[in-house]
């Protein structure tokens, strides 16, 4: 009989298509499929309420899944470098497989798992293409370790080779001597977002057979509809990698149609961003291309906008999606980050991190380097385009139903009706504004525009 091997599960919390368990499974001395809950990850701040009740649900679920086909699911908690070491030698394991990150902290805990686990006579192995559809540096420009700009990337990227999907394995036999901590559950963390959806590959694979229906068809169109919530709502899942981007694509492209293109363009974006941190991890917290800012500092209209009180009701809506989800539309994703840098001209950081706080597909690679792409820091190839949230609001929520869902004292005003609720501060008469239980703007756009153009030398 062949010895053990160690499935190191991370950001991919599958059965189905998961090269780290599919080649951790192929021997037969069985196979110990281990999540670590890693001290250095709540080190960093990324263990928030959110995500770690996602994660709960997803822990529980693939737990769940590897029971139905004779094994369990291993939790350890503290270094994950540690706690894999001592699995490895518990089950007599020669072989470890971890799915390749592409953060400064992935590539380090890589690196020491490797010096550990060789030192010991031990083998990692290291599998691409795991939680991205194309594997960062599988294509490049001549020159270059990485693309700065996504359109030649997306070329590229589509003509790749992606990898076949791998079928989930029948059976998974967990050596017994291998003990394992409780699996966590959502209902032991506090502070959650009320409306935070349910994770796990179950839910994640009932929504993906929803989304390819009619609401995958009709995704070109209405994609930027606030109000009509048209997007997949997939993100949490690619997140945490209870799908697979590689499926995902593959599934699209067979079910073809304009909506198809668009929803895969969405996919080539993250991968994108994940190929961009992967050669420049330090871009999650310095400018990918700097500006020289000399961002202001007000604490009171940073507040202003992380509680959704900048008296610019398209904003605010979004903002208060975001406490109570845990989400966001892409769309408000785009309108907030600009005007936090652009209309504020506030530190693109303090809104990725207020973002990482809430968000549960808070993945580094996709906010850090879209909240720069916003900045104008980041990759954009229009650093200095400003979006003007009136016109947002009026071509993405012209009627105002988006603002009126999450913005309830401004939902039944009379004279706010229609697009009109963008605009309270239009309401007259004078009283009647002054009655509303909504602030006067912040800030006036043209000012705002005008004092950013003066600090990015455009006058």
């Amino acid at each position: 009989m062949s010895a053990a091997s160690i499935a190191l599960f991370t950001s991919d919390l599958r059965v189905h298509d998961n090269p780290v368990l599919h080649a951790a499974a192929q021997g037969t001395g069985g196979v110990v499929p281990l999540f670590v809950l890693d001290d250095g990850v709540r080190a960093a701040g990324f263990d928030v309420p959110n995500r770690r009740a996602f994660l709960a649900d997803c822990l529980a679920d693939l737990d769940d899944a590897l029971r139905a086909r004779g094994g369990r699911l291993v939790i350890r908690s503290g270094d994950v470098v540690e706690r894999t070491a001592e699995a490895a030698a518990e089950a007599g394991a020669r072989d470890v497989h971890v799915a390749g990150g592409v953060s400064g902290y992935a590539h380090r805990r890589e690196e020491r798992l490797r010096r550990v686990l060789e030192a010991d006579g031990r083998r990692l192995h290291v599998h691409d293409a795991v939680i991205t559809a194309l594997a960062p540096g599988e294509v490049t420009p001549a020159g270059r370790d990485h693309f700065a700009v996504f359109t030649p990337y997306f070329r590229r990227w589509q003509a790749a080779r992606h990898r076949d999907v791998l079928r989930a394995p029948r059976r998974v036999r967990v050596p017994e001597a291998v003990g394992s901590g409780p699996v966590p559950r959502r209902h032991a963390v506090s502070g959650v977002s009320p409306g935070l959806a349910t994770g796990g590959e179950v839910a994640g694979r009932r929504r993906v057979t929803a989304w390819l229906g009619s609401p995958l068809r009709h995704y070109a169109q209405g994609q930027d509809d606030l109000a009509g919530d048209a997007t997949s709502r997939l993100s949490p899942h690619l997140h945490f990698g209870t799908l697979s981007a590689v499926e995902l694509v593959g599934r699209a492209r067979e079910a073809g149609g304009d909506g198809a293109e668009a929803f895969v363009r969405q996919l080539a974006w993250r991968d994108f961003h994940h190929q961009v941190l992967a050669a420049r991890p330090a871009a999650a917290h310095a400018d990918y291309r700097t500006r020289h800012d000399l961002w202001r500092r007000d604490e009171q209209e940073a507040e202003a906008w992380r509680t959704g009180r900048t008296g610019y009701p398209i904003v605010d809506a979004a903002m208060r999606q975001l406490v109570h989800e845990g989400w966001m539309h892409n769309r408000a994703r785009l309108l907030t980050a600009s005007f936090l840098t652009k209309t504020l001209y506030l530190d693109w950081r303090l809104g990725a991190a207020h973002f990482l706080s809430l968000l549960v597909d808070g993945d580094l690679a996709n906010n850090q380097l879209n909240w720069q792409w916003a900045a104008g820091t980041g990759t954009d190839t229009r650093p200095n385009r400003v979006l003007n949230p009136l016109a947002q609001a009026k071509r993405f929520d012209a009627d105002g139903s988006y603002v009126r869902r999450w913005v309830p004292e401004l939902a039944d005003v009379p004279g706010l009706e229609g697009g009109a609720v963008h605009q309270p501060w239009k309401l007259r008469p004078a009283a009647a504004r002054a009655a509303l239980a909504y602030p006067e703007p912040l800030i006036d756009l043209g000012d705002g525009l005008a004092r950013f153009k003066q600090a990015r030398g455009l006058d």
